[in-house]
C-alpha cells in the first residue's frame, strides 16, 4: 500500500533555487544579416522543421511525465531515462526560443536533446528522492497554486519581454549589439519560466520563487 508522507524537514532555503541552472552566454556581437534572415524567413528554416519535431517530442514528454508520476508514487524516484528525456525536450525548446524569438544568439539550434556547446544551456538535477505527497499535489492542484499565481505574473512579464525584444531588434540592427540590461531582463523571464516548468513536470519539490534572479 502506498502512503503519502510529507516531505522530510529541510534546512532553510538558499537564495538560489536549487537544482536548476540556466546559462545563456551574452553575445558581444550579433549579425544584422542573421537578424533580418530570422525575422523574415525564420518561419521557413527554423519554426517549421523544429516546430514539427518539438510537437512530436512534446507529446512524448507529456507521456513520460505521466508514466513518471506512477513511478515516483511507488519508488519516490524519477526514472533517469525519462527525466533526461523531458529535460532534453525542454532544453531543445529553449534553444529555439532564444535563437528565433528572443534574438539572444546567432547560432542555429541543433536538432538534438543535448547540446553542451550551444550558447543556451539548461541543467536540471534529478533529485535522489521526491515526495509522494508533493507529486500528487502537483498533478491534482498544481494548476491552482502554481499555474494561476505564477501564470498571471509571467503573462505580464512576457508582455514586457515582447516590448523590450522589439527595442533590442532595432538596437541590433543599428549597433550589432544586444543591450545588456534588456538581455538580463529576458533571461530573468526564462529562468522563472523554467523553474515553474520543472516544478509542474515533477522534476523538483521546491516551490518556485516569484522572481527570475539567479
Amino acid at each position: 500500500m502506498v502512503t503519502l508522507e510529507p516531505p522530510a524537514a529541510s534546512s532553510p532555503p538558499s537564495p538560489s533555487y536549487p537544482g536548476i541552472r540556466l546559462d545563456v552566454a551574452y553575445p558581444e556581437k550579433l549579425s544584422r544579416g542573421t537578424l533580418l534572415l530570422k525575422t523574415f524567413l525564420g518561419w521557413i528554416y527554423i519554426w517549421i522543421p523544429h516546430g514539427i519535431v518539438l510537437y512530436i517530442l512534446g507529446i512524448l514528454a507529456r507521456l513520460a511525465i505521466f508514466v513518471s508520476f506512477f513511478v515516483i508514487l511507488f519508488t519516490k524516484k524519477y526514472p533517469k531515462g525519462l527525466f533526461d528525456f523531458v529535460v532534453g525536450v525542454q532544453s531543445w525548446n529553449l534553444r529555439v526560443q532564444t535563437h528565433a524569438s528572443l534574438l539572444l544568439n546567432d547560432k542555429y539550434p541543433p536538432f538534438s536533446l543535448s547540446a553542451q556547446d550551444y550558447p543556451t544551456r539548461l541543467e536540471v538535477d534529478n533529485p535522489p528522492v521526491l515526495s509522494r505527497l508533493f507529486v500528487v499535489l502537483k498533478l491534482l492542484f498544481g494548476w491552482l497554486y502554481v499555474g494561476i499565481p505564477h501564470g498571471v505574473i509571467l503573462f505580464f512579464y512576457l508582455i514586457g519581454v515582447v516590448f523590450v525584444t522589439i527595442f533590442a531588434w532595432f538596437h541590433i540592427l543599428f549597433t550589432g549589439k544586444y543591450p545588456r540590461s534588456v538581455f538580463n531582463f529576458v533571461i530573468g523571464y526564462l529562468r522563472w519560466q523554467e523553474r515553474v516548468t520543472a516544478y509542474l513536470s515533477l522534476q523538483r519539490d521546491e516551490y518556485p520563487p516569484f522572481h527570475g534572479r539567479p
